[in-house]
């Protein structure tokens, strides 16, 4: 019996300790107020996106919503005014599975503010299909409309320096793989609908994250806008709304102690946002608020350039000799 309650001990005191250091994580320290500052959120009516979207409201920002549902955004929006106190808080229509609704959101941003101070790739899906583009749904959502939003806006970014983009990434990206082929092929980062296919696809549009950022950040040198790209941990949010519902009832149990809440989840993108004196680390990768290094594929700078200008430029129509200069309409006044 003894021995019994020992291991029962040791087993419990693992867990707590597991879930206090590794679930929970570390937490924003920045005091950083951004009243007078202008910041963009995507996917932001949910998860991590909205819990990103009320701190920086509550750190007085003028926060957009950058979101597909209009529904479910005025509920976010209504939440996060409530929430933080703060009526500078509103919803722009952006579904970047559409490079129209990508480049209207941009258009219609630039002629209506006038600033543009952080700009956070939040959104992500997991989930078979393909855009009204003809890209596959994950390289559309995950990669492609976030390359073209983040491009037609830089030129605001550099003119509201100092500035950040901040993208969203997954540890999953260790799994990835970018197959030229099959992009120039099908538009698509893998082939196939079974459960492993799209685990797969998810993993490699996360390494376009990475590549992107890595990318990035070498574009962005001599300018006073920088760039990171991170893990925000296992999280229990929306992101497999799309997976079978029996199989996340099953789940919730495990889901809750193994995986962060939404507010532990959203620390690190704060972090990378917020955290003063990161512009040395442009380009780099974040997981649990701290540096961390790359396999080599991750930071394969032939490869992140081949994805820049043979693919993602080319599916997003931008002009290959100017990639980050957009036509932009004249600035808020």
């Amino acid at each position: 019996m003894y021995t019994f309650l020992l291991v029962v001990g040791l087993v419990v005191g693992i867990a707590y300790i597991y879930h206090s250091v590794v679930v929970k994580g570390k937490r924003c320290k920045s005091k950083a107020k951004l009243h007078g500052k202008t910041v963009i959120v995507t996917g932001s009516n949910t998860g991590i996106g909205k819990m990103t979207a009320l701190d920086l409201a509550r750190r007085g920002a003028r926060v957009i919503l950058a979101c597909r549902s209009k529904q479910r955004a005025e509920a976010a929006l209504a939440d996060i005014k409530r929430e933080s106190g703060s009526n500078e808080v509103v919803f722009m229509q952006l579904d970047l599975g559409s490079l129209k609704s990508v480049r209207s959101f941009a258009e219609t941003f630039l002629k209506t503010e006038p600033r543009l101070d952080l700009l956070i790739n939040n959104a992500g899906i997991y989930m078979p299909g393909t855009t009204e583009d003809g890209l596959g749904m994950m390289f559309g959502v995950n990669h492609i409309g976030p390359f073209l939003l983040t491009n037609l806006l830089l030129d605001r970014l550099k003119e509201c320096g100092p500035s950040r983009v901040v993208n969203v990434s997954s540890i999953g990206h260790n799994f990835g793989t970018i197959d030229f082929n099959c992009l120039s092929t099908h538009k698509e980062l893998g082939v196939g609908n079974s459960a492993t296919d799209v685990f797969n696809i998810y993993t490699n549009s996360k390494l376009c994250n990475v590549l992107f950022t890595h990318e990035l950040a070498k574009r962005l040198q001599g300018t006073n806008v920088t760039c990171y790209t991170l893990h925000p941990g296992a999280i229990n949010s929306e992101l497999f709304r799309d997976v079978s519902k029996v199989f996340m009832i099953l789940m919730k149990p495990f889901l809750m102690f193994f995986f962060k809440d939404t507010v532990a989840g959203s620390q690190t993108t704060l972090h990378c946002a917020l955290q003063e004196g990161l512009e040395p680390l442009s380009g780099c990768y974040f997981s649990n608020s701290t540096v961390r290094n790359l396999y080599p594929k991750a930071r394969d700078s032939a490869v992140a350039k081949k994805l820049w200008e043979v693919i993602s430029e080319s599916l997003c129509g931008l002009v290959k000799a100017s990639p980050c200069d957009s036509s932009s309409p004249p600035r808020a006044k």
